[in-house]
């Protein structure tokens, strides 16, 4: 029988048609983070159960949650895979030995797999978005520029999935601060698919760190019919919507997008929860009553029910405890992040250098001990990128510590942490108001000293 290929040319190891058009679909739809590929691709199993690379498949997927729980629909799917490994092909035993690494919770080993078979197999578009993602996960900034960037000769300007590249890298420029280069990638994915979450995300970005906020929520509103209807990924964009309403003081705007399309139900999804959490804690910063909605995000997060698997879940975590008064799973979080770093592995290194002292910041900033949290957050603003995430999911950090140093009354540091984020957004009234706080402060000592 004729060896069958993927719609994007390669090789697999089934002989059913069936299947492999299941596999097909399951593939776009997590390009499009559209609908449920899970169910897809079981689909595709129920045609030939022997199907290596659909296997494979959902194990790269379900890594990509950056969920413990996961772990055990991992393994059973690298066995199954490994039942049939007499005829795998290469590629398809190259995706056994990523997934591996990544249920040994070796995430660096497992992105760097997944980022050889983009290399051998650059029409491989699935491995090359599980190892985009990893490498977002581990704030690779270089590598989300350049993975993409070393599979675009192998595909042509006409074909649609080509679309899905320029997206991952219109992220990867905007995250080495490429900005103009990234922004028209950006479009030019969501020219190719109106449907790229990704590629309008990429641009979402890139005028989220230029200041741009009317194009902001002009781009994201004007590009959500494509990417908000059942997307897997539509909250994100909504909550960098809300984070340009922060930005202009229109938190009602923030808090209506959270109730209704960022967290509009109960969800115990990691990446679903860290945004809520990140969008109240801004809030908080900026001293907005937000009602109960910290009570519900953390029951979600206690029943999340993880700890010491991914540093940047466990400080995200923290903050919905902290605020609601847990103490108990505040002692959970910093005892898993304390067992994680002096472990091995990926989420070690994270724990240890970042995770660890972020959490004790966050801690120290809810004890009102501003002075150990403007501490401990120096000691790791310089590296935060090794704790995964975004230059603006990142700015969390950067965000607390200016209002811990505000609220220490360190004016000089305020002013200082003030200036640099003006340097970078001049036109931003949000860092143009912190700074007027740092210059009435300042007024306010000078009176009381006279």
């Amino acid at each position: 029988m004729m060896k069958l290929t993927d719609k994007f040319g390669n090789s697999v190891s089934t002989r059913s048609r069936k299947a492999l058009e299941f596999y097909d679909e399951a593939v776009t739809q997590f390009l499009q983070y559209r609908l449920d590929p899970l169910a897809t691709i079981e689909l595709a199993l129920e045609e030939d159960p022997s199907f290596v690379m659909a296997h494979c498949f959902k194990a790269g997927l379900l890594a990509t949650t950056t969920e413990q729980g996961t772990e055990a629909t991992i393994a059973a799917a690298l066995q199954a895979a490994e039942r049939n490994f007499e005829h795998a092909l290469q590629r398809e035993r190259m995706h056994i030995a990523a997934a591996h690494a990544w249920l040994s919770r070796d995430f660096a080993g497992a992105v760097k797999l997944y980022g050889d078979i983009v290399s051998e197999f650059p029409r491989d578009i699935f491995a090359l978005q599980v190892a985009h993602l990893g490498d977002f996960y581990l704030g690779q900034s270089s590598l989300l520029r350049d993975r993409p960037a070393q599979v675009l000769p192998a595909w042509s300007e006409d074909e649609p999935a080509r679309g899905f590249i320029h997206g991952m890298y219109a992220f990867g420029l905007e995250e080495c601060g490429l900005y103009a280069q990234a922004e028209a990638e950006g479009r030019r994915a969501v020219e190719m698919n109106p449907g790229d979450a990704w590629g309008a995300h990429a641009v979402a970005h890139v005028l989220e760190m230029q200041g741009r906020t009317e194009a902001g929520i002009t781009w994201l509103q004007s590009t959500s019919p494509g990417w908000s209807h059942e997307n897997a990924f539509a909250y994100h964009n909504w909550w960098h919507l809300a984070l340009y309403h922060l930005e202009s003081e229109n938190h009602g705007a923030a808090l209506q997008l959270y109730d209704t399309r960022i967290r509009p139900a109960p969800s115990r999804v990691a990446l679903e929860m860290i945004d809520a959490s990140a969008l109240l804690w801004r809030l908080r910063l900026r001293s907005v009553d937000v009602g109960d909605r910290w009570i519900e995000l953390a029951d979600a997060w206690e029943a999340f029910g993880e700890d010491g698997y991914y540093a940047f879940n466990d400080v995200h975590a923290l903050m919905a405890f902290l605020v609601t008064g847990r103490e108990q799973q505040v002692r959970k979080i910093l005892a898993g992040l304390q067992r994680a770093a002096a472990g091995d592995g990926t989420n070690a290194m994270m724990s240890r250098e970042i995770g660890l002292p972020m959490a004790r910041a966050l801690c120290a900033f809810e004890q009102q001990d501003y002075d150990v949290a403007i501490d401990q957050l120096l000691r790791v603003r310089g590296i935060a990128q090794r704790f995964g995430g975004s230059h603006a999911q990142r700015d969390l950090l950067h965000l607390t510590l200016v209002e811990a140093a505000l609220r220490a009354g360190r004016l000089s540091l305020a002013r200082a942490l003030c200036a640099e984020r003006l340097a970078l957004k001049p036109d931003s009234g949000f860092n143009k108001r912190l700074l007027q706080r740092v210059h009435l402060q300042s007024r306010q000592v000078g009176s009381r000293a006279a």
